[in-house]
C-alpha cells in the first residue's frame, strides 16, 4: 500500500500550482498543487488509479523583487479553489528494473480577487490547462512489517524517479488586463517540465521509519502567444521529513522555486531585474492509509514566509485517491 501512498502525494496530485502571479503573466509551475512531499520518488504498484484533489489558497503580500511590498499592490488580495478528479495508470511492464506510470488532470477553477485601492472584486471560473506526465520509478530497498495492525509495510530505503510533464494551455484564458490573466483558469503558455525526485525511508528510530523525501521540476516555457511575453525557466524543489506510525504518515513539507532566467516582452528583458521570480513555502502533511479498500487520504497546509516578484500565498490541500 505504500506505492497506493505515493500516487495519491506524488503522482496523481497532478494538477497545475498556480502561484497567482508568476512574473506578470500568470504563469503556472508543472506538478501537483502545492508541491509534491511524502513519497515522491516511490513507485506505484500496477493498476489504475482515480482520486480527487481540491485546495483552497489566498495570497497575503505582494512582493518585489527586494523583497518588499509592492506599494502598488498594497491593498491586492487574490484568492483561488481548484479541484478536480486525476487518473494514474501503472501497467504491468518494467523497464530496467522499474515501473513506468501515466498521469494527468483537468483541473476546475475559480478565482476572485482585485489588485489595485479602490477597485471592487472580479471573478473567473472555468477549466483550466490540462497536466499530463509519464514518469520511470524504481525502489532498491526491502520492506519491513509494520508493528500496527493493519498498516501497510513500510519500503524501508531507496527510490528514484524520472520523469517529464506537459502544461497544455488548454484551458479558459482572457488577456485584458493584469487582473484577468492571474484569474483566469488558464495560461495560454505551453511548460514542458523534465523531473527527478528521490525518497529515502531510513530503518527505524522514532517510530517505525524517518522518510526524506524530494522532487526537482525544471520548468521550460514558451512565449505567450496573445501577449508576447517570455517567461524565464524556472526550477522548483518539493522537500518533505516524515515518520511512519501505522497507518498514518506525517511531518513537515516545503517548497522553494527560483527563476534561472529573465523575463521578456517582444525580445526586451523586462526591467529592473528581469521579474525573476523566487518563493519559499513551509507547512505540514498528514496522510492516511485505508488498506481494507485500496485507498488513502492526506492533508496539506502551507505557506509562504519569503517570495521576490511574487505575492506570498498560504493554502490547505485534501486529496483522496483509490486503486481499481
Amino acid at each position: 500500500m505504500g506505492g497506493l501512498k505515493a500516487v495519491l502525494i506524488a503522482a496523481t496530485f497532478l494538477c497545475v500550482y498556480p502561484t497567482a502571479s508568476l512574473a506578470v503573466e500568470g504563469a503556472s509551475l508543472a506538478g501537483p498543487i502545492g508541491g509534491t512531499d511524502i513519497g515522491s520518488g516511490l513507485p506505484a504498484q500496477p493498476g489504475i488509479y482515480i482520486g480527487t484533489v481540491q485546495l483552497y489558497a489566498r495570497t497575503m503580500d505582494f512582493l518585489n523583487g527586494s523583497g518588499k511590498v509592492n506599494l502598488e499592490l498594497k491593498d491586492a488580495q487574490l484568492a483561488k479553489v481548484i479541484g478536480g478528479p486525476f487518473f494514474d495508470f501503472v501497467p504491468q511492464t518494467k523497464i530496467f528494473g522499474g515501473s513506468l506510470s501515466f498521469s494527468g488532470v483537468v483541473p476546475v477553477l475559480d478565482a476572485w480577487g482585485h489588485l489595485y485601492t479602490g477597485t471592487s472584486n472580479d471573478r473567473d471560473v472555468g477549466v483550466g490547462d490540462p497536466y499530463v506526465e509519464i514518469s520511470w520509478a524504481r525502489y532498491f530497498g526491502t520492506p519491513h512489517p509494520s508493528h500496527y495492525a493493519g498498516a501497510s509495510p513500510i519500503l524501508e530505503g531507496l527510490s528514484v524517479l524520472l520523469g517529464f510533464g506537459i502544461v497544455v494551455p488548454a484551458g479558459q484564458y482572457s488577456s485584458s488586463t493584469a487582473l484577468s490573466r492571474m484569474l483566469s483558469p488558464g495560461t495560454n503558455i505551453w511548460d514542458f517540465a523534465p523531473t527527478a525526485a528521490i525518497t529515502y525511508t531510513t530503518k527505524p528510530i522514532l517510530f517505525e521509519g524517518t522518510e526524506f523525501s524530494a522532487k526537482l521540476y525544471w520548468n521550460n516555457y514558451l512565449d505567450n502567444p496573445s501577449t508576447n511575453y517570455s517567461t524565464g525557466d524556472m526550477l522548483d524543489v518539493d522537500f518533505a521529513i516524515t515518520e511512519h506510525i501505522g497507518r498514518f504518515q506525517a511531518g513537515v513539507t516545503g517548497f522553494y522555486a527560483w527563476q534561472i532566467e529573465d523575463d521578456e516582452m517582444r525580445g526586451v528583458v523586462i526591467l529592473p531585474d528581469g521579474a525573476k521570480a523566487k518563493i519559499f513555502e513551509l507547512g505540514g502533511v498528514v496522510a492516511y492509509d485505508m488498506p481494507e479498500n485500496a485507498s488513502s487520504v492526506k492533508l496539506k497546509a502551507i505557506a509562504s514566509p519569503f517570495a521576490r516578484n511574487l505575492p506570498t500565498p498560504w493554502h490547505v490541500v485534501l486529496g483522496w485517491i483509490k486503486k481499481f
